[in-house]
C-alpha cells in the first residue's frame, strides 16, 4: 500500500537558521490580557497550547515604549517587569519544542491622550489623526514627530529586540502593518512629510529601514523578521501604488538578510475610493530573496495550494489558531474546526475565549 502523499502545509522547511517541521504559523493576535502591560500568567497556557514540536508562533504586538500604546492591556517589552514575564511564557513554548518570535510595535497616531505618558499628543509621521476612534471615540489628534526625534524612537525598537532575546524568544518581528506608526511613514496616504522621511518611496521606506538596521545591528538578521501590509487600508493607511511599494520593501530589506518576509494579503481593497483586487504576493515573491509568509484568510485547503504551487513559503492562520490549539494536527486529519467568536477576542477573561477552546479527543 502506497504512503499516504505529504500534506504541503505539514512538510518541514528551513527558515534560515530554524528548522520548521511544518508550515502552519501562528501570527500575532492581540488578545487584551496583559493588564498594565505587563504579560499575565495565563498566557503560559495560551501559546503553550498552540505550540508544537518545530512550529512557528509569533507573540501579540507588543510595545517598544511607553508612548508605544493603543489598546487596553496590551503588552511591552521596555521594563525590566515585563522581560520577566515573559520568560516563563517563552519557557513554556521551548519546553514544547516551538519557535517563538515577539512582535515589536509602535501603534503612532493610533491612541489617545489616555494612553501617552503625561497625557501628551501620540505621535506620528504626520500631524492628521484617524477616525473613528476605540469604542465610539476618536483617537487623539496626534503630534507629527521631528527628525531629531526619530533616533529615540529607533533605539526604543532595538531595546525592545535585545530584551526580546533576554527574556529568551528566538527572534522578532518588527510590525510594519496594519496602520501603525512604521506604515504611518511608508504610506502617501499617510505620510505628508517634505523631510528625508516623506516625499519618494525611497525617504517614506527610510525610518522602516533604519529600524530594521538598528534591529539587526543589535540582534543579528537571522533572528529578525518584518511584517507589512502594503495592500491594506487599516486605520486610513493607504498608499497610491501599494505593488510599487511592497517592492521597494521587498528590496530594501533583502540587503539585510532578515529571517522572514510576513505580508498581509487583503481580498479586496479600496484604492482612491474604488474597490480593487490586489494582485497578490507574486511580485513580492519574485522580489523577496528570503522566506516570505503569506497572511489573509487562508484555510487548509488554499494554504496547501498557496505553498505547492511556491506562492509562499508558510501560511499564517490567525482566527483558526485562536480557536484550534491543535490546528496542525486538525489539518492532518482534515478533521472539523471549532468556531472563533469575535465576542471573546478582547475580553479580559483569563479564560473564557482564550484557553478553552476544546483540542481534539486523542
Amino acid at each position: 500500500m502506497a504512503a499516504p502523499a505529504t500534506i504541503p502545509l505539514l512538510s518541514p522547511y528551513k527558515m534560515g537558521k530554524f528548522n520548521l517541521s511544518h508550515r502552519v504559523v501562528m501570527p500575532p493576535l492581540t488578545r487584551s490580557r496583559s493588564y498594565n502591560n505587563v504579560p499575565q500568567p495565563h498566557a503560559i497556557l495560551y501559546y503553550s497550547q498552540r505550540a508544537t514540536n518545530g512550529g512557528l508562533l509569533i507573540a501579540e504586538a507588543t510595545g517598544v515604549s511607553d508612548t508605544a500604546q493603543g489598546y487596553p492591556s496590551t503588552p511591552g517589552i521596555w521594563t525590566k517587569e515585563q522581560v520577566e514575564a515573559w520568560k516563563p511564557i517563552v519557557e513554556a513554548v521551548h519546553a514544547k519544542g516551538g519557535i517563538f518570535f515577539c512582535q515589536i510595535w509602535h501603534v503612532g497616531r493610533v491612541s489617545t491622550y489616555g494612553f501617552q505618558p503625561n497625557g501628551e499628543a501620540p505621535i506620528s509621521s504626520t500631524d492628521k489623526g484617524v477616525t473613528p476612534g476605540l469604542d465610539g471615540g476618536d483617537w487623539s489628534p496626534p503630534r507629527r514627530l521631528r527628525t531629531d526625534e526619530i533616533p529615540q524612537i529607533l533605539n526604543g525598537f532595538r531595546l525592545a529586540a535585545r530584551n526580546a532575546i533576554e527574556a529568551g524568544f528566538d527572534g522578532v518581528e518588527i510590525h510594519g502593518a496594519n496602520g501603525y506608526l512604521i506604515e504611518q511613514f511608508l504610506k502617501d496616504g499617510v505620510n505628508d512629510r517634505t523631510d528625508e522621511y516623506g516625499g519618494s518611496l525611497e525617504n517614506r521606506s527610510r525610518f522602516a529601514v533604519e529600524i530594521i538596521e538598528a534591529v539587526v545591528k543589535e540582534i543579528g538578521a537571522d533572528r529578525v523578521g518584518l511584517r507589512i501590509s502594503p495592500f491594506a487600508d487599516f486605520m486610513e493607511a493607504v498608499d497610491s501604488n501599494p505593488e510599487a511599494l511592497a517592492i521597494h520593501i521587498a528590496n530594501e530589506v533583502n540587503r539585510f538578510g532578515i529571517a522572514y518576509l510576513h505580508v498581509i494579503e487583503p481580498r479586496m481593497i479600496e484604492v482612491n475610493g474604488k474597490l480593487q483586487t490586489p494582485q497578490g504576493l507574486a511580485p513580492i515573491r519574485k522580489a523577496f530573496k528570503g522566506t516570505l509568509i503569506a497572511s489573509g484568510g487562508y484555510g487548509r485547503e488554499d494554504g496547501n495550494k498557496a505553498v505547492a504551487d511556491n506562492y509562499t513559503d508558510l501560511v499564517a492562520f490567525g482566527r483558526l489558531f485562536l480557536a484550534n490549539p491543535d490546528l496542525p494536527r486538525r489539518f492532518e486529519l482534515d478533521a472539523p474546526l471549532n468556531k472563533y467568536d469575535r465576542n471573546t477576542f478582547y475580553t479580559p477573561d483569563p479564560v473564557v475565549g482564550y484557553t478553552d477552546y476544546p483540542f481534539l479527543e486523542s
